[in-house]
């Protein structure tokens, strides 16, 4: 007799638009950096609950060296200036560091307000040079230290400096162990605070603050579920490579090879063979199955790399550089 599993209560989660939306993307590539647009509605941003507006990500493989460093920053303020076309030269821009600077996963915010330049105190006293525009930045804690919410506190701000533009920094949740610290994504949408992680604040959005707001975010931490899934899909992807050059001469001769860039084709049959019923699931179910299986025993992890605070600092950088370049016209 079989038994079918309710998986329907068992979500994922996850901050990318790129990783809930199935179709209407449109890719772009600049030497090896991956652009993908997505263009969301009332009704698609409801069916996978994100608000109506646009999601650009960007994809990389590197930042820790400086040539892969210049290349993704160049690509962060092409895409950002689309965000930021209709601002006028004198607007003022509000930017917010969102996140825990004790915490090295969630320090993103944090790190890349120290790297913004803070302009308006200087257009107070009249003495902003042209090609530069007014900016305001500010890194509220967490909830948990300050005791007040993050979007109140941000909400206050807005009313007493009146900005153009609100622009918000964090660090995200991915679905995919490919995606930590290898993706960008930019929205006109806003936010909500820890939803990646199921931990959920009021969000900031032009609907909240009654002024545009853009938000930047990179994924930090991925979730247990996703992990073993992705082991299993590189198992998978192993086997498929393994069995088709097993009698070929020249695999032998091969040390190391990274069997996820080769082109193989995993069927069906060697998925129910490598793991019976579970081979049968899809992407979605398995992880749904695998959340079900650690959540009662809190073994739901959220998972960083071991490298996570020199690759952060390195992002931190490159968007409090990025969001400079965007906004003012005399830094190249």
């Amino acid at each position: 007799m079989s038994h079918e599993i309710d998986l329907k209560d068992y979500e994922v989660h996850t901050d990318l638009a790129i990783e809930l939306v199935k179709n209407t993307r449109e890719n772009e590539s600049f030497d090896n950096i991956k652009v993908t647009s997505i263009v969301l509605d009332e009704i698609e941003g409801r069916e996978i609950n994100k608000k109506p507006g646009t999601y650009i990500t960007i994809e990389f493989e590197d930042v820790t060296d400086m040539d892969n460093f210049t290349k993704v920053k160049k690509v962060f303020v092409k895409e950002l200036k689309k965000l930021l076309k209709d601002f006028n030269d004198n607007d003022l821009f509000l930017i917010i560091g969102l996140g825990n600077d004790k915490s090295t996963p969630d320090a993103l915010g944090p790190l890349v307000i120290d790297n913004v330049l803070v302009t308006n105190h200087l257009a107070m006293y009249n003495s902003l040079e042209d090609g530069f525009k007014r900016v305001c930045a500010f890194s509220p804690g967490v909830t948990g230290e300050t005791g007040i919410e993050t979007s109140d506190l941000i909400k206050s701000l807005v009313t007493s400096l009146n900005p153009a533009c609100v622009i918000v920094i964090d660090a995200l949740a991915s679905s995919s162990v490919a995606r930590l610290n290898k993706t960008i994504q930019m929205s006109d949408a806003g936010i909500n605070p820890g939803s990646g992680i199921g931990n959920k604040r009021k969000e900031i959005s032009k609907d909240t603050l009654n002024v545009p707001v853009i938000a930047l975010g990179v994924p930090t931490v991925v979730g247990a579920p996703a992990i073993v899934s992705d082991t299993i899909n590189y198992m998978y992807k192993h086997f498929a490579y393994s069995k088709a050059n097993i009698d070929n001469p020249v695999s032998k001769l091969k040390v190391g090879v990274n069997y996820l860039k080769e082109d193989v084709a995993i069927n069906k049959d060697d998925k129910k063979h490598l793991l019976g019923i579970i081979g049968t699931l899809n992407d979605e179910d398995i992880k749904k199955l695998i959340y079900e299986v650690l959540n009662p025993i809190g073994y739901n992890l959220m998972v960083t790399p071991k490298e996570e605070d020199f690759i952060i600092d390195k992002l931190g950088t490159l968007i409090g550089e990025g969001i400079n370049e965007s906004l003012h016209e005399e830094i190249k």
